[in-house]
């Protein structure tokens, strides 16, 4: 088991003890199998970030809800520290630099796009922002039918609580950063 599953093993344990939840509750209200979430709290699979996605949503909770670890006072963190999360057939990096920590109610990505990638992302709780920083490359914000072109040195700010589609909209590699801001 590497660090990363350990941690989200722990937190979705955590989290369905605190409520006194089933793995058959939260399957229900996840739409992620009862199989699949015991094998997650055992750490013996690794989820896709759009399994993450599912559970997070599922349970009201922040996406890095389920990655935080204990704070520390200061800390430099190395991105060959981070356990990125894959999708797109690991064309679509995630490493989750700062996860969600409930004392704060935002979390940061760096995100990482090789060319024609793209990642699918469902509604966010309500009143969720996304503040979108692109440093290289040029990024594709799909969100409500239309398509928002960012090119490196500009950012984006949109309501994340509906559907919204993430793109690399160049030939090159896409990077960016990330602020998730939850209301709750």
């Amino acid at each position: 088991m590497d660090a990363m599953s350990g941690i989200i093993a722990e937190n979705l344990k955590r989290i369905r003890k605190e409520n006194k939840w089933s793995l058959d509750t939260v399957s229900d209200m996840t739409g992620v199998s009862k199989s699949m979430l015991g094998q997650i709290e055992r750490g013996e699979s690794s989820p896709t970030i759009s399994t993450l996605w599912k559970i997070a949503t599922g349970l009201h909770i922040s996406f890095t809800g389920l990655l935080e670890q204990s704070e520390k006072e200061a800390e430099i963190i190395s991105k060959e520290e981070v356990n990125p999360l894959l999708s797109d057939g690991g064309h679509f990096r995630l490493y989750p630099f700062f996860p969600y920590h409930h004392e704060r109610k935002f979390e940061m990505l760096h995100i990482e796009l090789d060319p024609g990638s793209r990642s699918v992302s469902e509604a966010h709780e309500p009143g969720t922002e996304e503040f979108i920083l692109v440093y290289e490359g040029c990024f594709v914000l799909e969100t409500d039918g239309k398509r928002h072109y960012v090119e490196a040195g500009n950012a984006i700010h949109f309501q994340a609580d509906r559907p919204h589609v993430y793109e690399n909209g160049c030939d090159g590699n896409t990077r960016i950063c990330m602020l998730i801001y939850y209301q709750k």
